[in-house]
């Protein structure tokens, strides 16, 4: 039997199982499909659903954190960043924004750690009433603020339970975050959401929750809903390595992919889940590898580069305002606390170290990829800023932070009346109408 008459489609069926018995399915499926090149992105030739159909092979990643089983925590040290920040085009990009921009990404990632890391002595140290569950985001700042650094003011963010960092990425009150921490009337919520529901939706903040992988759904309803207004806004959905195996991510990563929405799946991978590694129970080497068979752009990229995140995803943006639809960003980067709370940490020490389920050397190590030093430093290097400038917005920061907790301290707690606020609805016409029921 010739090639030509098998491109020809003259191959009848009895014919067809008789080489799959004979050759062996794979040897038949290669000689089929021989004229596609493994790893091409050229279109498939031979008609939909035509025996001869050559489906498009991509080919995924062959090193990366994840498809690991004999994972061994320092196995983390392989994905280790350069201490500094590469040269290239992503970091001229980035260089070349307006130095007020520069600063301000600066600023934000500085009042982040600071807050964080007090409110991480505040719950150690026991002597202020504070409880509920506390996530860091120290180590992962970059991400967050690459990210936000390339949004417009207008643009929405859908957050996770580790939301402190996007928050102050987006500019966030510290006097009302740091009043919601100690449950005060103040606080964003009043007092009734606590650290993991830290929202502000004029900012464009779609929520905090934490429920693992909601907010993948929930960034691609706010970009549908941009794309019918024609607004040309984006979505930008955070979520973790855990939340990338969750039941929401590859059917919104899908969704949006069907109808192009305007949407950036960024995915904070730092290797550790809750407390499990990634590893072992990601089966390709790439969370970014989940979805490139959805044709879907998808990168993997350094998570403690604040140049690297904010030039792809300004690469990312353009593309979803253009009506080219949505892109994954994975990156990689390193939380230098505990899932939550605080075990392992001390007060005035940096990180948590003697968890079972990390080694220490690897803490150490990405502590030294420190995201917010990699920065001061390029800005150094690069004479976009003076030690003195630097100093002064660090200083200023902390500033900001102290007093924050001060006015958490002294602001009133929420009335004990309101209690149910927010829980039934009053009955008006305008909630009876969405609900579907006739108002009386």
């Amino acid at each position: 039997m010739s090639e030509q008459e098998l491109t020809k489609g003259k191959i009848d069926r009895r014919t067809f199982l008789k080489v799959l018995g004979s050759a062996g399915a794979t040897a038949a499926f290669l000689s089929v499909s021989a004229t596609q090149t493994l790893g091409s992105t050229q279109p498939p030739t031979a008609p939909f659903g035509s025996p001869l159909y050559q489906q498009q092979c991509l080919a995924l990643a062959t090193t990366g954190p994840g498809n690991n089983p004999a994972y061994e925590p320092a196995d983390d040290l392989k994905f280790l960043p350069p201490e500094k920040i590469p040269a290239g085009a992503a970091a001229d990009a980035f260089a070349a924004l307006d130095k007020a921009k520069l600063m301000t990404t600066y600023q934000r990632m500085v009042t982040s750690r600071k807050w964080e890391t007090k409110f991480k002595d505040l719950f150690i140290d026991g002597k202020d009433a504070l409880y509920g569950a506390f996530h860091m985001y120290i180590g992962e700042e970059a991400i967050a603020n690459g990210v936000m650094t390339a949004l417009n003011n207008d643009d929405y963010i859908v957050s996770t339970h580790r939301g402190h960092g996007h928050l102050a990425a987006k500019g966030g009150d510290l006097n009302k975050m740091s009043a919601e921490i100690f449950f005060k009337d103040a606080g964003y919520g009043k007092g009734y959401s606590g650290s993991m529901h830290l929202t502000d939706v004029s900012k464009g903040i779609l929520g905090m929750n934490g429920i693992v992988g909601a907010s993948w759904y929930i960034a691609a309803g706010a970009a549908y809903g941009a794309l019918v207004r024609k607004t040309k806004q984006v979505a930008v959905a955070f979520g973790g390595d855990g939340a990338a195996n969750s039941a929401y991510y590859f059917s919104a990563v899908r969704n949006a992919a069907m109808m192009k929405l305007p949407v950036i799946f960024v995915i904070e991978n730092n290797f550790q889940q809750q407390g499990i590694a990634m590893a072992t129970v990601s089966p390709t080497k790439t969370l970014a590898d989940y979805t490139k068979g959805l044709n879907v752009p998808s990168f993997t990229i350094d998570g403690n580069d604040v140049a690297g995140v904010y030039a792809t995803t300004k690469e990312a943006a353009d593309r979803a305002r253009s009506g080219a639809g949505p892109t994954v960003i994975e990156a990689l980067t390193f939380r230098w606390y505990d899932h939550s709370g605080t075990a392992g940490g001390k007060v005035g020490v940096d990180g948590a170290f003697g968890l079972p389920y990390r080694s220490d050397e690897a803490v150490k190590a990405w502590m030294g990829r420190d995201p917010i030093l990699r920065y001061k430093n390029f800005l150094l290097d690069r004479k976009l800023a003076t030690d003195s400038e630097l100093a002064k917005i660090e200083t200023d920061a902390q500033v900001a932070v102290d007093a924050s907790i001060e006015f958490a301290r002294s602001s009133p707690d929420p009335k004990v009346e309101n209690g149910l606020m927010n829980v039934y609805a009053k009955g008006s016409v305008a909630a009876t109408q969405f609900f579907g029921a006739v108002p009386s």
